[in-house]
């Protein structure tokens, strides 16, 4: 569990570091490529709180 928020939160770094660059270069293509990686680290992280969610859920049936 550990080991999962430690690679969210690893990518939503790398995510603001793509930003930094694409200000520092003015460069669109880091722009880009960290809108991607954002989308995809919230969609992972809304999926694995989704998962702890229905086992909790599970565990109170």
């Amino acid at each position: 569990m550990l080991v999962f928020r430690w690679i969210i939160l690893l990518l939503l770094v790398a995510g603001i570091l793509c930003f930094a660059m694409a200000i520092g270069t003015g460069d669109v293509r880091w722009r880009h490529r960290g809108l991607v990686i954002v989308k995809w680290t919230v969609l992972a992280a809304l999926g694995f709180f989704a998962v702890l969610i229905l086992e909790r859920m599970a565990v109170m049936i």
